[in-house]
C-alpha cells in the first residue's frame, strides 16, 4: 500500500538511512501501478514531451500539457506525494511569472510539490 499523501521528510530519511523509492509517471495507469508498488514519491516530468508526445526536447511542453498528466497521475496515485515539473517559459521570465505558475500546479493539479531546474540562477525563483 502506498504511504498517505503528505509531506516527505527526505532530509531525515537520508539521515536514517532510509531509501526513498520514487518514479516518473505521465499518465493515469503508470501512477497507480506507481502507487499500488507503495513508491514514496512521482515526479510527472517535463520529459512528457518527449515521451508521450512525441516532441524532439521538452522545449515545446506548455503549462498546459503538464497540467493535464500532472490531473491524470493525480487521479492514478491520490495518496502518493506527487511532484509537478514546471516547463521551460514558465518561470524565466519574472518571479512572478514563476509564482503564478507554481501556484496552478497546485491550485489545478493538486501538487505536493513542484519542481524547476536552474540552481542558484534561479534561486529568487524558489523564494518567491
Amino acid at each position: 500500500m502506498a504511504k498517505k499523501k503528505g509531506r516527505l521528510d527526505f532530509v531525515n530519511m537520508k539521515k536514517n538511512g532510509e531509501q526513498v523509492t520514487w518514479v516518473t509517471a505521465y499518465d493515469f495507469p503508470m501512477a497507480s501501478f506507481a502507487e499500488a508498488a507503495g513508491m514514496d514519491m512521482i515526479l510527472v516530468g517535463d520529459s512528457l514531451g518527449m515521451i508521450t508526445l512525441g516532441y524532439q526536447g521538452t522545449i515545446p511542453v506548455t503549462m498546459e500539457d503538464c497540467i493535464s498528466h500532472c490531473k491524470a497521475v493525480r487521479r492514478g496515485a491520490p495518496n502518493t506525494f506527487v511532484m509537478g515539473d514546471m516547463p521551460f517559459g514558465s518561470y524565466q521570465v519574472s518571479d512572478q511569472q514563476a509564482v503564478e505558475n507554481a501556484v496552478r500546479f497546485f491550485k489545478e493539479a493538486d501538487m505536493d510539490a513542484i519542481k524547476l531546474e536552474g540552481g542558484v540562477r534561479v534561486e529568487s525563483r524558489i523564494k518567491a
